[in-house]
């Protein structure tokens, strides 16, 4: 059950409360003769994606028209019937626009219907991947409006996605999501409701899904995971409408290393494998690296070490066709090393340490965000604890306690802990007082 961000935003629109609602469509109902009861509870519950019954529908409908003075149909209140094409504003994107910029001023209002929701998982969470590959197209998404959508704006979203994913490396998801966040309701969401030809259009679509992919992260680093998906299939969505294969499969990228997370490995592997069909030439070294040695992790924690370590050759054979300066922005996050540290990921699931060692520590040697370096490091410490090295393992989680410092996000909290835990386990000399440092990485809260 997912939340219905458009009624409550067009709640807020229309200055009307929850319990006022109730009080409202309880008159219009006696007006046609029905009884009913209703209260802010029961509102609450439409708000968090409960379907009310009978005519209901319809008479929110005809209470929210009065207040705003317009025409309110049942999918501009996100209750229309599923499975049947809205066409609210002439067009299936337009609405997309409104519920998903529905979706970012709910965020920003931190909704805990919305912070709270909990992923999908089976055919809800692989419908968006499927419209991403197949027909029909966006034959034309230009758009009529108020605002006139120029270059500058397009460039405006582009500094911006690449500012936001800078703050989120030095600072984590936690304290990035609700700058970018305020930045889609305040700039974005005016320009996608704006004026522009298919050809400016296209542009737009590509420039925001580009966003809020970066948004997407930050709530995934927050534990945010229903919304952080949500965004993700937004983002899809948007890398549709640009026409940019190579957007939807980075985007996509994502969707795979959430899967993984969520320990959800059939579906990383489809994922993935979607992926690098569809996009086909569209898909960078870069990407085809990541995405193969994300695949190989799946593989690993499956138990089918044959498909793993053919996915690793192909991660690595991608990864040495890699040209700096040809890549698009989004695939930045591939750098150096970053395939070799997803590769040891892979050959620790399946025991080989030896190897998963050797390709740790070649991660660990190559430039690297902070943020990537301290994953890294946790990664070689875990290894080198496994291995039996403790005074390296000491000093390696050492090094990723203080480079930890001062970033928000529960992610690396999550490493520091995993690292904090097999120390003391351990029992090694120095294991206590690099706990400390740990601890004190984790004092100040989130």
């Amino acid at each position: 059950m997912q939340p219905n961000t458009l009624l409550d935003a067009l709640l807020d629109e229309a200055g009307v409360s929850r319990a006022g609602l109730a009080a409202h469509v309880n008159q219009a109902g006696r007006a046609r003769g029905l009884a009913l009861r209703y209260e802010h509870t029961a509102v609450a519950r439409w708000i968090k994606g409960q379907r009310p019954r009978g005519q209901v529908p319809d008479l929110i409908c005809e209470v929210l028209a009065a207040r705003l003075h317009r025409t309110v149909t049942l999918d501009d209140i996100g209750l229309g019937v599923p499975g049947v094409a809205a066409e609210p504003h002439g067009s299936p994107l337009n609405g997309f626009v409104d519920r998903a910029t529905a979706l970012w001023r709910s965020d920003e209002q931190q909704r805990p219907h919305v912070l709270g929701a909990p992923a999908v998982t089976g055919t809800p969470a692989v419908m968006p991947v499927w419209e991403w590959e197949n027909p029909p197209e966006d034959v034309d998404v230009s758009r009529s409006g108020q605002t006139h959508v120029r270059m500058a704006d397009i460039e405006m979203l582009r500094a911006a996605r690449a500012h936001y994913e800078l703050m989120y490396r030095r600072a984590g998801g936690i304290a990035t999501r609700s700058r970018i966040v305020g930045f889609l309701n305040a700039e974005t969401a005016p320009l996608l409701r704006g004026s522009y030809t298919d050809r400016m259009g296209r542009q737009l679509h590509r420039a925001t899904g580009g966003l809020v992919a970066v948004a997407g992260i930050c709530a995934y680093d927050s534990d945010a995971h229903g919304l952080a998906q949500r965004y993700f299939h937004q983002a899809l969505r948007l890398a549709k409408a640009s026409g940019d294969r190579g957007l939807g499969a980075y985007v996509i990228a994502l969707l795979v290393n959430q899967s993984l997370f969520m320990r959800e490995y059939r579906q990383a592997v489809a994922f993935a494998e979607a992926a690098l069909r569809t996009a086909g030439q569209q898909i960078t070294p870069a990407l085809a690296s990541d995405l193969s040695a994300m695949q190989a992790k799946a593989y690993a924690h499956l138990g089918d070490g044959g498909s793993a370590l053919a996915c690793i050759r192909n991660a690595e054979a991608a990864a040495e066709r890699i040209r700096r300066g040809h890549e698009p922005d989004e695939t930045g996050y591939v750098q150096p090393g970053l395939v070799n540290v997803q590769v040891a990921e892979a050959l620790l699931s399946l025991g080989d340490l030896p190897a998963a060692r050797e390709h740790a520590t070649a991660a660990v040697d190559s430039p690297a965000h902070e943020r990537g370096r301290v994953h890294r490091l946790a990664m070689l410490s875990h290894i080198e604890l496994r291995q039996g090295e403790a005074d390296r393992a000491v000093r390696t989680a050492a090094e990723m306690a203080e480079r930890a410092r001062g970033m928000e996000s529960q992610r690396l909290r999550d490493r520091l802990r995993a690292v904090r835990g097999q120390l003391v386990a351990s029992g090694c000399a120095g294991a206590e007082e690099t706990a400390e440092l740990i601890d004190g990485a984790l004092r100040v809260p989130l």
